[in-house]
């Protein structure tokens, strides 16, 4: 980005405290969360439809996006988490520079996963922690639900770069992870056979990377009349899920409740309270 740039925006649906990450990232304080709206996935069962697919969001200048970084830091957030950036990329290189500059605190970059190895290489020195998606192994589930072509070989690249970039997860005394990554996936009904995939694809990149079992999936109205996904998970469903964990050898992970399943966990996304953040 040229210096002299000083027109950069972005579109930003939320900023603030987010305690509902993993306990690693959200700790006491909370993650310092920061929503960009828009997403390069169509996730037909995505939970935070009214920005990924909507474009809910207020314009925001690169100087009141590190501002914001800035303020989430002094509020007590562990950690800058960065959800949704990926199409971003370009500008947030330049954007984080400035950031870290100041800040002492993580950087997270909170991804669908589906991203080119050449914009991952992009992040070199500024992403401390990588916090990608990983959805499917099945290349049709992944055009069925998001519109993804080739998603499998995809985001196993890019991950794989992450871990390249992050080879080490590294803890403070307070439980907190300071660098690494976590890879999430989020089961869905009705397949078993996706998620085992899946594990098996985390191993085959390292098998001590951490692992997040999300079974957080709740049908949307979006998703209404579509077969599987129009019910939740069931027990047995997500027991598969943290068996086929196991069954790939990995080590290190999160599970979750099943009565996690609920909106109550989603973000709102309020651009009036977005804009009083912002006021200095």
């Amino acid at each position: 980005m040229a210096k002299d740039d000083v027109n950069v925006k972005y579109k930003i649906a939320r900023m603030g405290l987010h305690f509902f990450e993993e306990p690693c990232i959200s700790g006491r304080t909370g993650s310092g969360t920061i929503f960009f709206s828009g997403c390069n996935l169509r996730c037909a069962f995505c939970q935070n439809y009214e920005i990924s697919h909507g474009g809910k969001g207020v314009e925001v200048s690169e100087d009141e996006l590190v501002f914001g970084m800035q303020k989430l830091e002094k509020e007590g957030a562990c950690n800058i988490n960065l959800v949704t950036p990926s199409n971003w990329t370009n500008q947030l290189v330049h954007t984080l520079k400035l950031a870290k500059s100041t800040l002492k605190v993580p950087i997270v970059w909170n991804s669908s996963g589906y991203e080119t190895v050449a914009n991952i290489k992009k992040l070199e020195g500024l992403v401390d922690i990588f916090l990608p998606d990983f959805k499917y192994s099945d290349d049709g589930l992944a055009w069925e639900y998001s519109h993804a072509k080739n998603y499998r070989a995809v985001a196993k690249a890019a991950i794989a770069q992450m871990r390249a970039q992050q080879p080490n997860d590294v803890f403070g005394d307070d439980g907190l992870m300071k660098r690494g990554v976590i890879v999430r996936h989020l089961v869905l009904p009705g397949a078993t056979e996706n998620t085992r995939g899946v594990m098996r694809d985390i191993a085959d990149i390292d098998a001590d990377m951490y692992v997040s079992v999300m079974g957080q999936y709740f049908p949307t109205p979006s998703v209404e009349g579509r077969g599987d996904l129009g019910r939740r998970l069931t027990a047995h469903e997500y027991d598969l899920a943290t068996d086929a964990f196991f069954d790939a050898g990995l080590k290190n992970g999160f599970s979750q409740d099943l009565d996690s399943a609920i909106e109550d966990y989603v973000p709102s996304f309020d651009l009036d309270e977005l804009r009083r953040f912002l006021e200095r």
